[in-house]
């Protein structure tokens, strides 16, 4: 089957120094599943979060409202729990405490008809580090094209 990407976080490595990823299941109601179905999702403004009973939730992501719902349709911004196993859950939390970090979503995507989330630990760039990385791109892209002006 392999992987199709629903929709991908861009803000994610232009505002944060991505260093671990991880993979994370999503809980999700059925009409949630159809809207993803139709690529109707925001990252955008998405967070993650650990709360004090050791669960991982995401926030804020938009999953649009799926088109032919009826009164049971899903509410577009609720948190929705992140499925991973327990060693997972205390590495990141310890990583996130040890090196002032946060946890980014960074891409939405289905894997063998499973949807999953992929996270990362990153941490906040300055304004000169991403300056520094936009200019870096940008002789990339002249390097590429040819451009030696």
């Amino acid at each position: 089957m392999g992987i199709k990407v629903i929709a991908k976080n861009k803000r994610a490595s232009y505002d944060y120094a991505l260093e671990e990823k991880y993979e994370a299941g999503l809980s999700l109601k059925g009409t949630e599943v159809k809207s993803l179905r139709a690529g109707k999702v925001s990252l955008a403004e998405a967070y993650v979060a650990i709360d004090p009973y050791g669960e991982v939730w995401v926030h804020n992501m938009n999953i649009a409202h799926f088109e032919f719902g009826n009164q049971f349709n899903h509410n577009e911004t609720r948190k929705r729990k992140l499925l991973l196993n327990k060693k997972e859950i205390a590495e990141i939390y310890h990583k996130l405490k040890a090196g002032s970090m946060t946890i980014v979503p960074t891409h939405i995507y289905f894997k063998d008809s499973k949807i999953k989330l992929g996270i990362a630990l990153g941490k906040g760039k300055k304004q000169h580090d991403k300056r520094h990385d936009k200019a870096k791109k940008d002789v990339e892209r002249k390097l590429r094209r040819g451009d030696y002006s």
